[in-house]
């Protein structure tokens, strides 16, 4: 009996070093192949966030947050045990307020009982290739290979990607998805500044954009600029010609000085507006952050701000009441205390509250079904 005992936890040993020496094999499929989302320009750098043309007519600041691929993401269905990712980030970009997560991490989601995207799993971006900037992780195992499950995986908020591979079992069948779950022919742009961008998001689901894609059903493509959201007139320009846009959420006053504010609204809008009059627009003034309360320099320059944007918004409904919101920054005041990770850039929490102050309007507003 001993004898026996000991043959078999021999055997069992063996087959352990086997498996840990061989383990099961996985194959990488290219983001490009599946389902690229929230993405609102073909043919350029794959997840570049302005088009190549006006990379000439853009600040060296604007070009480079361009290049972060906040808001993209793949879509894919798979009956994989296991899924993961391996990606290159452009720069291994650290901040001393944003979790490593949201900066650089990747988020995967699941869409269950047929009504709901939940998230499965935060990829924590640690470098398999330290060199090349690598991330090559499993984010998922032991899931059920029954049956075919949905699924996305959303990008970095505030790093680069120069290639994304979804990575699955090798014998794993895998597709693009079901093409109306987040819907590419409901098209949403959203332009702003580093709270539209994502920060400071513990990881990238939790972005407002991503929040508001999950919601609505649609692609929201996130035009947030961190620092450089400044109502620059060829990217009003770039936005207007974006395909099949069935509206436009503007929130750039946190970027922008009260003279800003003044001068460059009306014609912002404008340009957008002109191209695209059956477009609506939502226009979003700027948060009165906690610190103004007792700042007297902020707690007067913030709302002189925001009065500037509202007469700009003003105009533009003068000459023409139609497709043009508005929604001020009491209705947009957060937690005071706990949405904020700095006093400006907003926690999870502060994104959730985001979300859903801004969501009742847009469903007021007709997407396509």
């Amino acid at each position: 009996m001993n004898k026996f005992l000991v043959s078999l936890v021999c055997l069992l040993a063996t087959a352990f070093v086997a498996t840990a020496e061989n383990p099961k094999p996985f194959k990488f499929v290219d983001a490009e192949d599946l389902r690229v989302i929230n993405r609102a320009w073909k043919g350029q750098h794959l997840y570049h966030r302005l088009p190549d043309n006006i990379q000439d007519s853009i600040r060296p600041g604007l070009a480079d947050r361009a290049k972060c691929s906040a808001g993209m993401g793949v879509r894919f269905a798979t009956n994989s045990s296991r899924i993961g990712a391996r990606y290159q980030l452009l720069w291994n970009f650290h901040m001393n307020h944003m979790a490593d997560s949201g900066i650089k991490g990747a988020d995967l989601y699941v869409f269950e009982g047929d009504s709901v995207w939940r998230h499965v799993n935060t990829i924590r971006p640690v470098l398999a290739d330290k060199e090349k900037f690598i991330i090559d992780t499993v984010i998922l195992s032991n899931a059920d290979t029954t049956r075919m499950s949905e699924y996305m995986i959303y990008f970095p908020l505030y790093d680069g990607v120069e290639k994304f591979e979804v990575k699955v079992d090798s014998t794993a069948a895998i597709t693009s998805g079901r093409p109306d779950l987040i819907d590419s022919r409901r098209r949403i742009v959203a332009y702003g500044t580093s709270i539209m961008q994502g920060g400071c998001a513990s990881r990238p689901g939790m972005a407002s954009s991503n929040i508001i894609s999950r919601e609505l059903n649609a692609e929201v493509m996130n035009l947030g600029f961190s620092g450089e959201g400044k109502m620059d007139y060829v990217v009003a320009r770039a936005m207007a010609q974006i395909p099949d846009v069935d509206m436009y959420i503007l929130d750039p006053v946190p970027n922008c000085t009260e003279m800003m504010c003044d001068t460059l609204t009306y014609d912002f809008v404008n340009i957008i507006r002109r191209a695209r009059p059956d477009v609506p627009i939502v226009m979003v003034e700027g948060p009165i952050f906690p610190f103004a309360r007792y700042d007297s320099f902020w707690r007067n320059y913030l709302p002189a701000k925001n009065r500037n944007f509202h007469n700009g918004f003003e105009r533009l409904k003068a000459d023409n009441p139609n497709n043009i919101y508005y929604l001020d920054s009491v209705e947009m005041d957060g937690p005071e205390d706990d949405g904020t990770v700095d006093g400006i850039h907003y926690t999870d929490l502060g994104f959730r509250h985001y979300a859903d102050k801004i969501l009742p309007l847009l469903r007021q507003i007709q997407l396509k079904d």
